[in-house]
């Protein structure tokens, strides 16, 4: 068979927009990220990152918080920090155009208190996009025997993006929010959900994801 342009462009565009991943998500053996939703991103005007799509998903992302806690699934929080002095950094990070420079985190990174962050859940403090750059995520989950993750959260097409290929690399079944992740410029979030359905994870809404995970628990 000669494969021609207009079959193989047609094949992807379906993937793209279409493709879904044939793992079976279970209660048991996955675990639930969410990604820097802390007040940088999320509260109202605080600072010149906000994120306004972030703060308008908050209340849907919250129920998949409690949907999952009901049904036994960790739910493991993210803050991108300072941390290590800078130390820890990818050097380059320091040269990307990130906007006003002249806007200062505080001293430590918090979950945006809308999300209501438990004491008795983990909270990790990175240092760059992924939550598995130079963190104990991965430690974590194999500690808890999770072979599957939940990606939640803000910035889609850096954090969670990152953090979505970084599991996948590293072995995971990943699943991605479709509608508990956002981004700065909402003409964004498809496109770079578009990539993570055809090559990375499986992309579902919140809704889609509680069903899954109350079927089994």
């Amino acid at each position: 068979m000669r494969y021609t342009e207009e079959w193989v462009t047609a094949r992807a565009c379906a993937a793209y927009e279409g493709g879904c991943a044939d793992f079976e998500v279970d209660a048991s053996r996955t675990a639930l990220l969410v990604v820097d939703m802390q007040d940088e991103f999320v509260r109202p005007g605080w600072s010149p990152f906000w994120v306004p799509g972030a703060t308008r998903m908050v209340p849907r992302l919250r129920r998949l918080v409690d949907d999952c806690r009901a049904a036994g699934v960790p739910v493991i929080w993210t803050v991108f920090d300072d941390t290590h002095l800078g130390l820890d950094r990818p050097h380059a990070l320091r040269h990307l155009p990130h906007g006003d420079a002249e806007w200062r985190r505080p001293e430590a990174a918090a979950v945006w208190g809308e999300l209501g962050h438990r004491p008795d859940e983990v909270l990790i403090r990175k240092p760059s996009y992924g939550a598995f750059y130079d963190t104990p995520l991965d430690t974590m989950l194999r500690n808890l025997r999770r072979d599957t993750v939940v990606v939640t959260g803000t910035l889609t097409n850096y954090c969670c993006g990152t953090t979505a290929r970084q599991a996948y690399e590293r072995g995971y079944h990943v699943v991605v929010g479709s509608d508990v992740t956002a981004t700065d410029d909402e003409s964004r979030q498809e496109p770079e959900l578009a990539v993570l359905r055809k090559g990375f994870a499986r992309v579902a809404t919140a809704d889609e994801i509680a069903s899954w995970i109350s079927a089994c628990s």
